[in-house]
């Protein structure tokens, strides 16, 4: 069996847990460490059992506790060469032996899980969502997604659970009270994952055989839970598929732990 629990998911700081018995992993650590340690236990798990932190890029909700949580439990981070380039206040907190560099596209190992990095479409330096593949089951985590791509859907594919952006409504983005600067970025082709495109994919891949999602990173000004999860639904039921009958899909909280996800 592995499991994932979304600890925390937002501009305001995402954290991922993903494990088994036996290989227990962070994806991202963007909020405090007492935070992380705070989730972490909320689900029966010490931050002395995770044996890696994984990070997808190096903005600060995905980063501001990494070198922390390195430093004082001893645990390896993995990152591309170009986000280590980019995080170097962080890195210079974590000892030699716990700097790991992956290549996106390239195949790592730790412990008994497997893991596949991808390049994702955003303003950073080389960001990448991960597969991870452990006890016959693979889970999916793709955030901070300018725009969607056959390449991304592939990555997606076949996953047991997937963790997908589903950012903002375009409508409220354009109305609200950023400045045009930032939502042009937001809009933009490395920016985020509008729950337009987020619904579309989804369907996508429910057709393909996909039962279980989390829409995660949701803005706190330009969407809401609700309206998120309307416009999967709507896109579901357009090929003629319910949610809860045949499909799981929840919001990711932005405060506080999902539930935990065992796929046996």
């Amino acid at each position: 069996m592995i499991k994932c629990c979304s600890l925390y998911s937002g501009s305001s700081g995402n954290a991922i847990f993903v494990g088994n018995d036996d290989t227990k992993i962070l994806i991202d650590a963007g909020v405090s460490g007492k935070r992380i340690e705070q989730g972490l236990n909320s689900i029966g798990v010490s931050l002395t059992e995770i044996d890696a932190i994984m990070v997808s890029h190096e903005h600060s909700d995905h980063i501001c506790s990494v070198g922390y949580l390195s430093k004082k439990y001893d645990i390896p981070v993995y990152a591309s060469e170009l986000t280590w380039n980019g995080m170097e206040d962080q890195s210079a907190k974590i000892a030699p032996d716990n700097r790991i560099t992956f290549r996106p596209d390239c195949w790592f190992e730790i412990g008994n899980l497997d893991v596949l990095p991808f390049r994702i479409p955003h303003d950073a330096s080389e960001p990448c969502g991960f597969s991870v593949f452990g006890n016959n089951k693979k889970v999916t985590v793709a955030t901070d997604i300018g725009h969607m791509t056959n390449y991304l859907i592939k990555n997606m594919e076949s996953s047991d659970l997937l963790l997908i952006e589903s950012n903002h409504d375009i409508e409220m983005l354009k109305c609200g009270r950023y400045p045009w600067h930032l939502k042009k970025r937001i809009l933009g082709d490395n920016g985020h994952l509008c729950n337009e495109v987020a619904a579309k994919t989804i369907a996508h891949l429910v057709k393909s055989g996909m039962k279980r999602f989390l829409l995660g990173h949701l803005s706190t000004e330009n969407n809401f839970p609700e309206l998120a999860l309307q416009t999967v639904t709507n896109a579901l039921g357009e090929i003629g598929v319910r949610t809860g009958e045949e499909i799981f899909l929840e919001v990711a909280p932005r405060n506080t732990n999902s539930k935990v996800l065992e796929l046996i």
